[in-house]
């Protein structure tokens, strides 16, 4: 279902679909809870199964459409949209590997499209070499399979998942070090700690996560990789995918806050002019820089998604292109909502205000990889090559 015009995102996410998310999102919010109704919803809409190809029980939908879909959610519904992110992740690397010819995560195709939820078992604290390195130990067993011991922090769906990715550093075998990515399965040596009350982005549920000896079959251990930089496709896939979907959510908030401030202009009047605030040219300018902020973002996420989906060869410049659009998505999209604060005036300082709401989710993008720091050293490189010494 790839092409230009040939997609809508109303055809997956109808009005009266967001408009239910929507409802939902401050009740999940408040309550610190997993938005389960939004789940139920998005599962029985083919949601799950969008990035799955229509011969596997799937959609069929590249990443553009859905990068796409994931800014229609995100503006309804912030944190469900950033929770069902990280099941697209793998359903995204999937395809990625897929349409290189590589069938590693063909079962995670076939879950998904069975209904089992896939969770993103990759972050760990203090771990800025991220998919470079892992503090969590995999070791191997006779039979195939590795035994995981570790901590894994931020993971997403934590009440729900049934299928956890996670990767883990080989240091015994004889080609170690190996980092090995593989699926575990809930069990009593997975513990998921009830400790995310968090200032925004509530409704992930992004829990920290034990892994005391938890075992991935041999037919769930998907890629074996040397640590350190590596071109792997799992590698490309998990960085690709993840990026453009993280974007797509902090663009769609973004979308949001600049609605929310267009009406509030329409609605609030000036005590000293009578005239609406949408009348007044410090308003105006301000909406305006807004709106050139944001209308960057679209095009470029269909551009990088589309590349993606067509398999374009951007060589070593992909992580860079990658890592900055993330960056500029979630530094846009903070800044589209701070002015749109100071849009709405001081309704919006209110907790239960939609924008207080959007004001505390979007101060998450900083914190996901590609931070600030980690894309500016790697656009540097890009530019003006390693760092000397």
């Amino acid at each position: 279902m790839t092409g230009a015009g040939a997609f809508d995102p109303r055809d997956v996410l109808t009005d009266e679909l967001v408009e239910r998310i929507r409802s939902r999102a401050a009740r999940v919010d408040a309550d610190n809870v997993f938005p389960d109704e939004d789940l139920a919803e998005l599962r029985d809409a083919g949601y799950l199964r969008a990035l799955v190809p229509a011969d596997r029980g799937g959609l069929g939908l590249g990443l553009t459409e859905v990068s796409a879909l994931q800014q229609r959610l995100a503006e309804a519904a912030p944190a469900t949209a950033l929770a069902i992110n990280m099941h697209l992740v793998w359903t995204g690397v999937a395809k990625v590997m897929q349409d290189r010819g590589i069938a590693d995560l063909r079962f995670v195709q076939e879950c998904a499209a069975a209904g089992e939820v896939f969770a993103f078992g990759i972050s760990e604290a203090g771990n800025d070499l991220v998919l470079f390195g892992s503090d969590t130990e995999a070791a191997p067993l006779d039979d195939g399979s590795y035994a995981f011991t570790g901590t894994k922090i931020f993971t997403s769906l934590a009440p729900v998942w049934t299928q956890l990715g996670v990767h883990g550093l080989d240091t015994s075998s004889p080609d170690a070090p190996q980092l090995v990515y593989a699926f575990l399965a809930r069990d009593e040596r997975v513990v998921t700690r009830d400790d995310w009350d968090t200032l925004g982005m509530r409704g992930t549920q992004s829990r920290t996560t034990e892994l005391h000896g938890a075992v991935a079959p041999a037919d769930r251990v998907v890629r074996r990789v040397a640590a350190g930089p590596n071109p792997d496709p799992i590698v490309f896939g998990i960085f690709s995918v993840f990026e453009v979907l993280l974007a797509s959510v902090y663009t769609g908030i973004a979308h949001r806050a600049l609605d929310l401030a267009v009406a509030a202009a329409q609605a609030r009047r000036s005590k000293k002019t009578g005239r609406p605030y949408s009348q007044d040219p410090d308003i105006r300018w301000r909406i305006a820089g807004m709106a050139l902020a944001y209308d960057a973002l679209p095009p470029q996420l269909a551009s990088i998604a589309r590349d993606v989906d067509e398999r374009v060869d951007h060589g070593a410049r992909w992580f860079s292109l990658l890592s900055g659009l993330k960056h500029r998505a979630t530094a846009t999209a903070k800044q589209v909502v701070d002015d749109a604060m100071l849009v709405a005036g001081g309704s919006s300082f209110f907790a239960t205000s939609e924008l207080s709401r959007l004001y505390r989710d979007v101060l998450a993008g900083a914190f996901h990889p590609s931070d600030p720091e980690s894309a500016h050293a790697t656009v540097a490189t890009a530019w003006l090559g390693p760092l000397e010494g």
